[in-house]
């Protein structure tokens, strides 16, 4: 444990240089993080698990191993794994169309789902066709719609209506606005709330006696979460944001136990005693449909390396789940702070390197010398119009740091004149010039274009 917590590095290294080591406390610092939570599980049992930071900045009170944090999207696997119990239980088939078992409410037919209506497993798999990424969540002075309103996108909705745009079943297209639709359909198939349903289903079957689905968060379970916090480290629009939008995003855990459905997801699929489900239907979940995705969780890797993850991104909180499918194996990190997912992988990478877990490592790139003039000629001011920030880009030694809204830094190191990358998080930035030689702009790789307003 000693190890890991002093044993972190940047994910992207530099070839021929010895990577520098950070403490877990330097990276929280180096990324605003307040608040981290880690578990870690080998062996088939749980090795260590800690708190680092704190759940509040406002309140110092320290992190602690049992601190709940919104999973956000690692809501939807343990969902998934809820609606895998129904069927088996006999209330669901994964390949009847959904339509048949909804309710007050149906998915709206139309050219695409007329000859191909949606089911369940394309629910589970992201392959129904069914818009709406993502959520944003409702600060607590907000009122927060039914699950009705959101899949209509009515009323105080602030989420696009969830419709069916392509046929089922072509195409890969993460959508939480699907699990927002399992969510409909596990409370019409057994007439209870879905917090209850995930309760009796999943969370304490399998020993998830902290962890609840209920939005908003009763005050009982309030005082042992950790509070969201923003890019700059400071609280967020209140405490957090509620997210009615349970099954995609409304899950209150802790990594200790996050490692506990991992470990009974491990021992489902060695027969070795599951709770919740067969060895057969956990066979099934850890089966790449597309994109890389089974029945709620992403599936990696074959053989030893054969693993199934997760990650979660809410409104001032980032979570990471990582496990093997042989030999008892997984890393799960929580955090409060909007840039805790690239401090998220570094932890887990530090556990890989040091319990030496066949996982991909850190990628390495060749530096380029660029000229101070060079440099000097790229720094300057930059409008990101997209979200109205600035980005300031100064020198610093041989390489150029861009501040976000005076808050958030990219590190840019060149890996050619006009090319630079993040050694944190990966982040690619092209430099774009006009015919007489002037920069112009910045093209993030995969990203926004930010143009250049002041020198």
């Amino acid at each position: 444990m000693a190890r890991v917590e002093n044993g972190l590095a940047r994910a992207i290294q530099v070839r021929g240089r010895s990577p520098e080591r950070f403490s877990i406390q330097e990276r929280m610092s180096f990324y605003r993080v307040p608040g981290v939570s880690v578990a870690v599980l080998d062996e088939g049992h749980i090795a260590w698990a800690k708190g680092y930071g704190v759940k509040d900045v406002e309140t110092g009170e320290p992190v602690t191993a049992q601190t709940l944090f919104q999973a956000a999207s690692i809501s939807k696997p343990v969902a998934a794994t809820a609606a895998l119990r129904l069927v088996e239980e006999g209330l669901l088939n994964l390949d009847a169309p959904v339509n048949e078992y909804l309710k007050g409410w149906k998915i709206p037919e139309n050219e695409f789902t007329r000859e191909h209506p949606v089911t369940l497993k394309h629910l589970l798999t992201h392959t129904a066709g069914l818009t709406v990424h993502g959520f944003p969540g409702y600060a607590l002075t907000e009122e927060v719609p039914t699950t009705v309103q959101v899949l209509d996108g009515s009323g105080p909705a602030n989420t696009a209506p969830i419709r069916v745009d392509t046929i089922p079943g072509v195409l890969w297209r993460y959508s939480g606005g699907g699990y927002t639709v399992v969510q409909q359909l596990l409370e019409d198939v057994t007439g209870d709330p879905f917090p209850q349903v995930l309760r009796e289903e999943v969370l304490d079957p399998v020993g998830m006696t902290l962890s609840t689905y209920q939005q908003p968060l009763p005050p009982e379970q309030a005082n042992h979460a950790a509070s969201s916090h923003l890019s700059d480290g400071t609280g967020g629009d209140g405490k957090w944001h509620v997210y009615p939008e349970m099954a995609a995003a409304g899950l209150w855990t802790n990594p200790t136990e996050l490692a506990k459905l991992a470990m009974e997801m491990q021992a489902s699929l060695h027969g070795e005693g599951g709770r919740v489900l067969s060895p057969e239907m956990t066979r099934a979940m850890f089966t790449p449909v597309l994109g890389g995705y089974g029945l709620g969780f992403g599936i990696q890797g074959e053989g030893e390396e054969a693993r199934f993850s997760h990650g979660g991104s809410n409104y001032g909180f980032k979570a990471q789940f990582l496990a093997f499918m042989e030999g008892g194996r997984g890393a799960f990190v929580m955090t409060n702070g909007d840039q805790g997912s690239s401090l998220a992988q570094e932890i887990i990478l530090a556990v890989a390197r040091e319990y030496g877990w066949p996982v991909p490592g850190y990628q390495e790139v060749i530096l380029s010398e660029v000229s101070p003039e060079v440099l000097q000629e790229i720094a300057g001011t930059y409008h990101l119009e997209e979200q109205d920030l600035d980005i300031v880009v100064e020198v610093v030694g041989d390489h150029l740091r861009g501040t976000v809204a005076e808050v958030q830094t990219l590190e840019l190191y060149p890996t050619a004149e006009s090319f630079f990358i993040d050694l944190s998080d990966g982040t690619r930035i092209r430099v774009e010039r006009d015919l007489e030689g002037a920069v112009i702009a910045l093209q993030i790789l995969g990203g926004p274009r930010v143009v250049r307003t002041g020198g």
